[in-house]
């Protein structure tokens, strides 16, 4: 039925059809529905099951298990601010009030420009904005005003992809972008001690400030491990529960969506450093311990989701290695020695999307003069 009425949609904006035109933005809710019904017919490809939309879908089933609890950890910080001790559905709705609204948002934002782009263009809407407009809420504070997500992602998917041709030519994550902007754009709503939870109205104070953040400032931390890896803590909606970003990880590797040389890589990185400087131990950052650089932040959440974007990651084996285990090395040196940026994987991230093409560029000469050497050394004088 769904297949017909698609079909009878459809005519007007067939080729010779007074719509034409428009046929991207119609054929977009086509391939979101159904499976497309083309092949490739020239150059070189590979024939399989798996194509963008699949791959799209299977990080999208990855997120959920973060973004369920990070909705339920929003309503869980809210409520206990007041002392009241919530049941699961309470903090549910709660963190649904909040974080639903700026899901639609994102997404409206971003494929009202997709379908604007495709249109001009006379190109298919590709799907690559399924996984950036849930990615862009998730990484945000939960009280940050709507039109904010909405400038932001607007920002991300015209400078940071479509200024770049589209989804598959972008060197930058567009999600790490949005929230980029709108940390130096609007500073006051990304950093400081209230931005982190939602603000109830009968508290006149409250002390939402992230892990990080207290370290930065040199206090300590109270927060025990479990709660750390669990995730129980003020953040990022998404992005404070390592346990769950750890199941979302499973998925995409058992899946083949993600590297785990550079999951691995950045993990790495990221324990040696922080190892190093818990031997220095000359400040609150240097002295936190190593293991918990790892589990805190948005380092997990950063390196399973966005490092391993198979467009703006390095794509060959050696380079992935160096791109994984440069992001952990600088995550950390930027936590300990800028402490206006606590957060570090971002920056560190966007840094290495930057020259993610050179050290492949790197490593396909290093690998040219390799064999041809090996080729010189096999050649027997007549």
């Amino acid at each position: 039925m769904v297949r017909k009425i698609l079909d009878t949609i459809k005519r007007p904006f067939e080729k010779g059809e007074k719509f034409e035109r428009f046929a991207p933005a119609i054929n977009a809710f086509d391939t979101f529905l159904f499976v497309p019904n083309h092949t490739t017919k020239k150059g070189a490809h590979i024939r399989d099951a798996v194509d963008m939309k699949r791959t799209m879908v299977t990080v999208i089933i990855a997120l959920i298990p973060v973004l369920i609890y990070g909705i339920y950890n929003t309503g869980y910080q809210y409520f206990i601010q007041t002392g009241i001790q919530p049941s699961f559905f309470e903090c549910f709705l709660h963190g649904s009030e909040k974080i639903i609204p700026m899901i639609i948002v994102s997404y409206a934002v971003g494929l009202i420009i997709e379908f604007a782009f495709a249109v001009y263009r006379g190109h298919e809407v590709n799907e690559g904005f399924l996984v950036t407009g849930l990615l862009v809420p998730m990484i945000m504070p939960v009280d940050i005003p709507l039109w904010m997500v909405g400038l932001s992602v607007a920002f991300a998917v015209l400078v940071a992809k479509e200024a770049f041709g589209g989804t598959g030519m972008n060197i930058l994550n567009p999600a790490l972008t949005a929230r980029a902007f709108a940390f130096f754009a609007y500073p006051t709503y990304m950093s400081g001690n209230k931005v982190w939870v939602s603000e109830a109205s009968n508290v006149d104070a409250i002390s939402g400030e992230t892990i990080l953040g207290s370290l930065a400032s040199g206090n300590n931390t109270e927060y025990m491990f479990s709660q750390m890896f669990m995730g129980s803590i003020p953040g990022s909606i998404a992005e404070t529960s390592t346990f769950w970003v750890l199941i979302g990880a499973l998925i995409l590797l058992i899946t083949g969506v993600a590297s785990w040389r550079i999951m691995v890589g950045s993990i790495l990185g990221a324990a040696v450093t922080a190892f190093l400087f818990n031997l220095w131990g000359a400040n609150a950052l240097m002295s936190f311990p190593w293991y918990n650089q790892l589990i805190v932040g948005g380092f997990a959440f950063g390196i399973v989701f966005m490092a391993t974007d198979p467009v703006s990651a390095a794509q060959t084996l050696k380079g992935k290695w160096i791109y994984g285990i440069l992001i952990g090395i600088l995550c950390i040196l930027i936590r300990v020695f800028n402490p206006a940026y606590p957060e570090g994987v971002m920056l560190a991230i966007l840094l290495m999307n930057v020259f993610a093409p050179t050290i492949d560029h790197y490593v396909v000469e290093s690998n040219i003069k390799r064999r041809k050497k090996r080729m010189i050394s096999n050649i027997k004088p007549v």
